[in-house]
């Protein structure tokens, strides 16, 4: 996707990460046209941007950006958003969506970074943010107090070493946690400094820090999970990045519910390969379906959830953004492009970034 970029802070500083962790009702996004979908992009220009997107794909708002985030978290009830720095940032940024304006800032605390990943609460009173107690090498979840202009409340421990993305699980309050297992320190930058002895899980939490499930794949312990998808029913999917040998190409999917054994989705070896050992994304569609981008490889990877094959393959250069639709799967490229599946595409004048979210009332 788009190279990282070295950039000044501004006053909506990282807004373009609200393509992230969370759903919204489009009631509360009715004053910018209910948009279906929202990304983050730049324009060839340079300029960072937000979309709206309706559920024709049609553009409903831009808002230029002074710089690009990483990903944000979506308050339930209102067109707020909370948008954080890209790893290893100390601070996020609470979003009026309507008007652009900049509410809060949230800073992270003494021996803290965030993980760019955040979600709310059921009722949207909590905000629970992936950290880096970098010192200690521990991964927690910071909670902050909505109601009371996002004040710090405290952390709890997220059950491993390096979150990267959390989701609430539909219709409760409880917690899952891509604890990816790479230890990184700020003085060392992005360096990942423990891939020899790393240990990714996938957690699931109570809104009060007690573990109440996890998931970890001793046999591919190189293979860091990052990214979640949570379906109605319970079922998570779960992305992974392969830190190991690259001769190797382990499955990069896998899917997940509570009291069950992880399953292990993969193509067949020639096109494995061609996912070059990262998962970008991942999201569920219609009929059973869930659906992985590899940006590096080009491809989106869409499996049966039910039988565990892979029913269909997208050649598009870039592609990473990914939503579920009433037609199948809606996606997004850094390259300007955009479609339903493989049934209708058009480019557009904007570079999409990672993630596409879909506005939804379901949890």
């Amino acid at each position: 996707m788009l190279e990282p970029s070295k950039f000044k802070t501004g006053r909506r500083a990282f807004l373009s990460g609200l393509c992230a962790a969370g759903f919204v009702p489009a009631t509360g996004w009715a004053s910018v046209g209910s948009p279906r979908y929202l990304s983050a992009a730049r324009e060839a220009s340079g300029t960072y941007v937000i979309v709206g997107l309706g559920a024709d794909l049609s553009e409903l708002f831009r808002v230029v950006l002074p710089a690009r985030g990483h990903a944000a978290a979506a308050h339930p009830d209102r067109a707020e958003a909370v948008a954080f720095a890209r790893r290893p940032g100390v601070y996020a940024l609470v979003i009026d969506c309507g008007s652009g304006a900049v509410l809060h800032r949230l800073n992270a605390p003494q021996g803290r970074h965030f993980y760019g990943h955040g979600a709310f609460s059921r009722d949207g009173s909590r905000l629970y943010t992936t950290e880096n107690d970098f010192d200690m090498a521990r991964g927690c979840i910071g909670v902050w107090d909505v109601s009371a202009e996002y004040r710090r409340l405290g952390e709890i421990d997220s059950g491993g070493v390096g979150p990267h993305e959390i989701r609430r699980m539909p219709g409760s309050d409880d917690l899952v946690v891509a604890n990816g297992g790479i230890e990184t320190h700020p003085d060392s930058g992005r360096a990942k400094l423990n891939l020899p002895t790393m240990r990714p899980n996938l957690t699931y939490l109570s809104s009060a820090g007690a573990v109440l499930e996890q998931v970890e794949l001793p046999e591919l312990r190189r293979n860091s999970i990052r990214h979640l998808a949570a379906r109605h029913d319970g079922l998570v999917g779960f992305a992974m990045q392969w830190q190991g040998d690259a001769t190797v190409h382990p499955p990069l999917l896998g899917l997940h519910r509570r009291g069950q054994n992880a399953r292990l989705l993969k193509a067949i070896p020639q096109v494995q390969r061609r996912l070059r050992g990262y998962g970008g994304s991942i999201a569920f569609g219609a009929d059973k379906q869930v659906a992985l981008t590899a940006p590096r490889g080009g491809l989106m990877a869409v499996f049966d959830t039910d039988t565990g094959k892979m029913v269909s393959l997208l050649d598009e250069p870039d592609i990473c953004g990914v939503a579920g639709a009433e037609q199948g799967l809606i996606f997004t490229t850094g390259a300007g492009r955009l479609g339903v599946s493989g049934l209708r595409r058009k480019a557009v004048d904007l570079q999409f970034d990672n993630h596409l979210i879909a506005l939804s009332a379901d949890l």
